[in-house]
């Protein structure tokens, strides 16, 4: 594998960003090269994106706890997880992050094939009307009723046409519709794509993308992840180590503890992505400002930034 050395400089007289980083597929025996300087405005931290910080919560914090943990943080972007149990707090939950000034970034929304019919999702959507919500809705379409097509450009058009359904229902609401990896056929990147470039006539719908679900198709980056960049409305970081894939206790680990943690950054400056870019808690025996805490400490140490107190 011929290795490059990707050097980007900020306008205005920034710090230069050093990243060690590897051309075409990841090697097994890749050392984890340090990044060296403060990276781009993405990686700054009222930027990022606060993701799985509701049901993995163990402090089980109200609306109003959970935006003053996030702006005590200097985090201004949240993506609402939820289960059954947070509904009632829904109205709560936006009316504490315009009290904080906390964007809503993206909504969980797991859905059948038919999100029209889908009681849960219309649920959401009637909420977003009422309370004039503006985001991404995160989609989670069933794969083992995708799987159950054994025709792949099939598959692929009905999960396309799930997407658009819903796309085309919120447009108005000024919404976007990113589809979720959650593991499985469809969140194998090169799927993923091509049901985007089914889509292409839609102007409101992506990919949001986790490393936490993607352990399997690393193999396949950063060339994965510049196939996908042209869709990507949001990129979830974790601490990752290879053994993740089989092993649960290391599927999210604290973000610059993971073995592969610098070179998936590298990856991100590699295609030039941009967009937003999530950081989990995802660890529901942790509070979720500790954990929050311990990522955003671990992505200033790998970033070469001062840790913040």
């Amino acid at each position: 594998m011929i290795h490059q050395r990707l050097v980007l400089l900020a306008l205005g007289g920034c710090i230069l960003w050093g990243l060690g980083i590897g051309s075409g597929r990841a090697s097994a025996d890749e050392p984890n090269v340090a990044v060296l300087r403060p990276g781009p405005d993405n990686l700054m931290r009222d930027k990022l994106v606060a993701w799985c910080v509701v049901p993995f919560d163990a402090a089980h914090r109200s609306p109003e706890q959970r935006a003053q943990m996030l702006d005590d943080l200097g985090v201004k972007r949240l993506a609402y997880d939820w289960r059954e149990e947070h509904v009632a707090s829904w109205d709560a939950e936006i009316d504490a992050l315009k009290r904080h000034n906390i964007e809503l970034t993206g909504w969980w929304c797991a859905s059948s094939l038919d999100p029209l019919e889908d009681a849960g999702v219309q649920r959401i959507v009637d909420f977003f009307k009422r309370r004039g919500v503006h985001t991404q809705l995160w989609l989670s379409l069933p794969d083992a009723e995708l799987q159950k097509i054994d025709n792949q450009e099939k598959r692929v058009a009905r999960a396309a046409y799930a997407v658009q359904q819903l796309a085309e229902q919120v447009a108005p609401l000024g919404c976007q519709v990113g589809l979720y990896n959650h593991g499985g056929w469809i969140g194998e990147p090169a799927n993923l794509v091509r049901i985007m470039q089914q889509l292409a006539d839609e102007k409101n719908v992506g990919i949001v993308y986790n490393f936490h679900h993607a352990h399997h198709e690393l193999g396949e980056f950063p060339q994965a992840l510049a196939e996908m960049k042209p869709y990507l409305l949001c990129l979830n970081l974790n601490g990752t180590n290879r053994s993740g894939a089989d092993d649960p206790a290391q599927k999210v680990v604290t973000l610059g503890e993971g073995e592969l943690d610098s070179q998936i950054l590298g990856w991100i400056a590699e295609v030039g992505y941009m967009g937003p870019i999530g950081i989990l808690d995802h660890r529901e025996q942790l509070d979720a400002r500790e954990s929050l805490k311990m990522n955003l400490d671990g992505l200033d140490e790998l970033l070469g930034r001062s840790t913040s107190e």
